[in-house]
């Protein structure tokens, strides 16, 4: 008889779950007085991330592998900053954002995001093994114990 259990996925621990990357601009963060005479050529533009990001994401966001990531890629006056979960970007409009800037920021949030989940990953392999050592050792220490007896001949 066969069994009517359902077969389920492996659930995959939360880090490996989701990059980090971008929902969305924050309209309600924008000048007031954008596409019109008075509104300023340059700004700084606020976009929701997916989720909120981990600390080791946000400094690899703030570094400068990231400044010359977008320097690289002709973004060398784009600053970066991160507030709870948006994303700053200073002095950039709409435009810049839509012709490439947006598409650069995305490959490098999934690039930091990678790597970072990536270092988690040998980390905990780095761990785990340390655990198996220590537990074989412990298991020859204990094995030397009871092989000793205090019994003349």
């Amino acid at each position: 008889m066969t069994s009517s259990r359902p077969v389920l996925a492996p659930v995959s621990p939360p880090e490996e779950r989701m990059l980090l990357g971008l929902r969305g601009v924050l309209v309600g963060s924008l000048p007031v007085a954008l596409l019109t005479a008075d509104g300023p050529d340059r700004y700084t533009v606020e976009a929701v991330f997916t989720r909120r990001p981990e600390r080791e994401e946000i400094a690899a966001i703030l570094d400068y592998e990231t400044r010359g990531h977008l320097a690289l890629n002709g973004y060398s006056t784009i600053e970066l900053a991160v507030s709870d979960r948006r994303l700053e970007i200073a002095n950039t409009n709409l435009e810049e954002l839509r012709d490439g800037l947006a598409s650069v920021i995305a490959a490098r949030l999934s690039e930091i995001s990678a790597q970072v989940i990536a270092d988690r990953l040998l980390a905990n392999a780095r761990t785990a093994d340390a655990a198996r050592v220590e537990h074989r050792r412990a298991a020859a220490v204990v094995a030397l114990v009871e092989s000793i007896s205090f019994e003349s001949n």
